[in-house]
């Protein structure tokens, strides 16, 4: 074994530096917040929270970048012990290096605005976008639902590592990421030195209240009992919940929104692939599956369908409506593509022929809107009229609600990345876990 696991490592230091430059690709370490535990700051598990780092330099040496990941929610019992499981509820089964790409890359071709800022991948373990405070224990099972001290322990890392003097900054996130950030933006504000330009982007969190094509509420449902769960709804927007009959409703961005005082860019697809297949056709809503071929392929989708799906662009273009004119340092960029998550991946970030809204990029338009260089809020016509689009449609049918909301897998329309990039990274992984096991 110590043999096999050697030459795997010998195999890995004589062609990853290949591999990673060919494709410029940038591999970061993972740090443990090692007091977290002290804090009560940790995963379902009961595993220590953590981040990857990626310093700055030159100019942008006191700048950073948060990025919240994704990866779903888990809202009973059952699901949050088998996600305590996997990746998603446990840093020992996490990747010890990640990719960074997109909004997190250090080559100013790929990522022009923020190249050079200090970049923090924030790792997701809690199952609720860093927000719930609460514990489960019938003496033979034990979670942790501690989303909300892991933010906090993470910040308080990160202060004294430079971010407690930081000038810019920009918390993100993508999917149940990006959905941490509307529960999070103020907060992380207060945080910081009052001098520093702070502000937030979602990439695929606004998730809206919809009813499904049954005519239920199956999102509401869905974070009702989340929010019951994990102890959330006390560290929910107090000027959102002092305002509204159903208090759990704050956890949606739609209401929490117009409460958030700091700069906000929201960065969503008007046919979200997630909300689409999750939200507006659950598969409890779909029992015949007739969205089946149509869920896969837009161009499968009868008239019918589309007049669905048009509907829920015009109920996320309404529930943007009063932030679209009347927020003066806000940003948008609502595109008509088949996605989720947009940011993170370097073909729709910023690339020859990334997706575009009057010919500007996703890059291009947050970057003006952070620096004040334009007033960025971009709506794209309806489906199908935008040619640049990139549609990451899972390949087969998506699981439920607590395994999915991450980054989708790109079928045969989107992009994939060297295989041999991914193989080499998933050996280090191994070789990493196992002396760490030693």
């Amino acid at each position: 074994m110590h043999i096999e696991i050697e030459l795997c490592l010998l195999l890995f230091l004589v062609l990853a530096p290949w591999s990673i430059s060919s494709d410029e690709r940038l591999l970061v370490g993972m740090t443990l917040v090692r007091n977290a535990a002290a804090r009560g700051a940790v995963c379902l598990d009961g595993s220590l929270p953590a981040y990857h780092l990626h310093r700055g330099f030159g100019a942008g040496a006191n700048n950073w970048l948060l990025q919240f990941e994704g990866g779903g929610w888990c809202n009973d019992i059952t699901s949050c012990l088998e996600r305590a499981n996997t990746r998603r509820g446990s840093t020992r089964y996490m990747s010890k290096f990640e990719v960074f790409s997109g909004i997190l890359s250090n080559n100013a071709s790929f990522n022009p605005e923020f190249y050079n800022w200090n970049r923090v991948k924030l790792r997701y373990c809690d199952g609720a976008s860093f927000s719930g405070d609460s514990k489960f224990n019938n003496g033979t099972s034990l979670l942790y639902f501690r989303g909300q001290k892991i933010w906090e322990a993470i910040i308080h890392d990160l202060l004294p590592k430079g971010l407690s003097s930081a000038r810019k900054a920009l918390l993100s996130g993508c999917s149940a990421g990006g959905l941490a950030t509307f529960l999070h933006c103020d907060n992380f504000t207060k945080m910081l030195p009052s001098n520093a330009s702070v502000k937030c982007l979602s990439d695929a969190g606004f998730f809206l209240d919809e009813q499904d094509i049954s005519l239920n509420y199956t999102m509401r449902s869905f974070y009702h009992d989340l929010v019951d769960l994990q102890g959330i709804e006390k560290n929910l927007n107090p000027n959102c919940t002092s305002s509204i009959n159903d208090t759990k409703l704050c956890f949606f961005p739609q209401y929490a929104l117009k409460y958030i005082t700091t700069p906000y860019f929201i960065l969503n697809s008007a046919y979200d692939v997630y909300q689409f297949h999750h939200s507006l056709v659950p598969p409890s809503a779909d029992l015949h599956g007739r969205w089946n071929r149509c869920k896969l392929n837009p161009a499968a989708c009868n008239a019918t369908q589309i007049n669905v799906l048009q509907g829920l662009r015009r109920d996320m273009i309404s529930a943007l409506y009063s932030f679209y004119r009347n927020s003066g340092r806000g940003g948008m960029f609502i595109n008509s593509c088949f996605a989720h998550c947009q940011s993170e991946s370097q073909d729709t970030w910023f690339a020859v022929d990334s997706p575009t809204i009057h010919n500007k990029t996703i890059a291009g338009a947050v970057g003006d809107w952070y620096f004040g260089r334009n007033m960025t809020k971009e709506i794209d016509c309806p489906y199908p009229c935008d040619k640049t689009c990139h549609n990451l449609i899972p390949s087969q049918q998506v699981t439920p609600p607590v395994q999915s909301a991450g980054t989708p897998v790109p079928n045969s329309t989107g992009r994939s990345g060297p295989v041999l990039a991914t193989i080499l990274l998933t050996i280090l992984n191994l070789v990493v876990a196992f002396y760490q096991r030693k």
